[in-house]
C-alpha cells in the first residue's frame, strides 16, 4: 500500500502466481504460438485475478521499435472520405489483409494541400504510410521522407522509393469519350474533381485543367481530349468546370454552371461516378430526359450507380483488388522487402442506359 492506494498489479506478479518466467507472462499477450493452450489461459486467469490489464502498449512499442499501426493518408477530410463509395471499398479491402496480420489503420484526413498536415504525420505512431490519392507535392509526403517511413502509394502521385498500385486513368477515360463519340455526340462538357487551382472551384482552362496537383485528373483529362480532338473536337470548345470536393452536392454546382454554357452540352464526361450521380440529379431538376436530350458517364463503377436512374456507364476499376494489393505491399514492407515494380490495373467501360445517341 502506497499514500492508500493499492499498487498496480504487475508482469512479475503474474508470473510469481503461476510459478512461471517473466518471458512466459509476456508471450501469452505477444507471442502466443509459443505457448501451449493450457498455459497460456492459465497465465491469462491469474491475470485476470489480479487485475492485471497486460503489457503498456506504449512501453511495448518502444521496446519492439513497432507501433502496430498504419498511417492511411486521405487527400480529403474525413466526412467527405466516409461518403466516398470508391474510397471506402479500397480501404476495406486494405483493411481485409493487414487486419489479421494485427496491424490497426490511423486515418489521416487531409486538407488544402491535398493531403495530411504534415505535423500529424511527424507525430503519428506508425510503421508505414499509405498515400491515397494525395496531391503532387503534399507536405505529408515530404514528412513521411523525413521519418524515413516505407511507404504505399495508392494511385498517386508518383514517389521515388515508395510502392505503388495505380489503374490506367487515361486509357478509361479515352473509352469513356470514345463511346460518346461513337454514339454522334460532338457537344461535351467535363466535370473534374478538385485541382487545386487558385481560386478554387469554377471553370477552368484547358491549360490551367492539366495543372491540377493530382495525376488522376490530368491523366483522365488528356484520354478525354485526345479522343475528343481526333473527332474535330478542338479543347477550347469544350468547357471543364472544377468542383470544390468530391461530394455529389459540391459537384451539382458545377453541373448547372456547365448546362448553362451555349450551346448547352449533349454529353458530360465526370471523373467520378459521384460527380456523374450529381449531373443525373441536376437533369432532373432541370426536366432534361437522359440519355435523350443529355447522356452522363462516370468513373469508378461503385455499386450504387448500378441502381440510379438511369443505370449509369461508367468507367469500372477493380476498387477491391487495388486495395487488397496495396494491403500486401503494405506486409512486404513491414517485413523488410524492397519496394517492387508498379502494378497497373486494367480498366473497362460498362455501357448501361445513361448515354444514348446524340440528340438530333
Amino acid at each position: 500500500m502506497t499514500d492508500g492506494k493499492r499498487r498496480r498489479p504487475t508482469l512479475d506478479d503474474v508470473a510469481a502466481l503461476v510459478g512461471v518466467s517473466r518471458a512466459t507472462v509476456s508471450n501469452a499477450y505477444n507471442r502466443p504460438d509459443q505457448l501451449s493452450a493450457r498455459l497460456r489461459e492459465e497465465v491469462l486467469r491469474a491475470a485476470r485475478q489480479l487485475g492485471y490489464p497486460g503489457p503498456n502498449p506504449t512501453a511495448r512499442s518502444l521496446a519492439t521499435r513497432r507501433a502496430g499501426a498504419i498511417a492511411f493518408m486521405l487527400d480529403t477530410g474525413l466526412s467527405a472520405a466516409f461518403s466516398d463509395p470508391a474510397l471506402s471499398i479500397t480501404l476495406d479491402a486494405l483493411a481485409s489483409r493487414v487486419d489479421p496480420e494485427g496491424h490497426a489503420l490511423l486515418l489521416l484526413p487531409g486538407g488544402d494541400d491535398g493531403g495530411p498536415r504534415a505535423e500529424r504525420v511527424l507525430s503519428a505512431q506508425v510503421d508505414l504510410a499509405v498515400a491515397y490519392s494525395l496531391a503532387d507535392g503534399a507536405p505529408a509526403l515530404r514528412a513521411v521522407r523525413d521519418r524515413r517511413l516505407p511507404l504505399v502509394v495508392i494511385d498517386h502521385p508518383m514517389v521515388p522509393g515508395s510502392a505503388r498500385v495505380g489503374i490506367d486513368d487515361r486509357g478509361g477515360a479515352a473509352a469513356a469519350a470514345r463511346h460518346l463519340v461513337e454514339l454522334g455526340h460532338r457537344r461535351f462538357g467535363i466535370v473534374s474533381a478538385q485541382c487545386l487551382s487558385t481560386p478554387r472551384e469554377g471553370p477552368l482552362t484547358v491549360d490551367e485543367a492539366l495543372r491540377s496537383r493530382f495525376r488522376d485528373n490530368r491523366e483522365r483529362l488528356t484520354g478525354y481530349l485526345e479522343v475528343l480532338a481526333a473527332a474535330g473536337v478542338p479543347a477550347g470548345s469544350v468547357p471543364v468546370w472544377e468542383t470544390s470536393g468530391l461530394s455529389r452536392e459540391q459537384a451539382m454546382g458545377a453541373v448547372r454552371a456547365v448546362l448553362d454554357r451555349e450551346p448547352r452540352p449533349s454529353a458530360l464526361l465526370c471523373m467520378s461516378d459521384e460527380l456523374a450521380v450529381a449531373a443525373l440529379t441536376v437533369a432532373r431538376e432541370r426536366g432534361l430526359a437522359v440519355p435523350r436530350d443529355l447522356s452522363v458517364v462516370g468513373f469508378d463503377d461503385t455499386p450504387p450507380v448500378r441502381w440510379t436512374e438511369p443505370p449509369l456507364t461508367t468507367v469500372r476499376q477493380d476498387l477491391t483488388r487495388k486495395g487488397e494489393i496495396a494491403g500486401e505491399l503494405a506486409l512486404r514492407l513491414l517485413a523488410g522487402a524492397r519496394p517492387p515494380r508498379a502494378t497497373t490495373l486494367d480498366v473497362e467501360l460498362v455501357v448501361r442506359e445513361s448515354a444514348g445517341p446524340a440528340p438530333s
